[in-house]
């Protein structure tokens, strides 16, 4: 009956350590994450200097509204 009670916990140490991820498995995905980043600041920048001066009033008319 001991061993049983041994090999459980061993089992499911087992199956615990199945499941990690191995050292190196875990690249990633850096140079996609960095264009991904560098475009939204891209797109933020255009949209800024195109539209600046109309989201500026659109987001005070907005507020304006707001406080009645």
């Amino acid at each position: 009956m001991t061993t049983i009670r041994r090999s459980r916990p061993r089992a499911a140490w087992a199956a615990l350590l199945r499941r990690l991820p191995r050292p190196g498995s875990d690249r990633g995905d850096v140079p996609g994450w960095v264009l991904v980043t560098l475009m939204t600041a891209g797109l933020v920048t255009a949209l800024w200097v195109l539209a600046g001066d109309t989201l500026s009033e659109v987001f005070s008319n907005a507020i304006k509204s707001v406080h009645g």
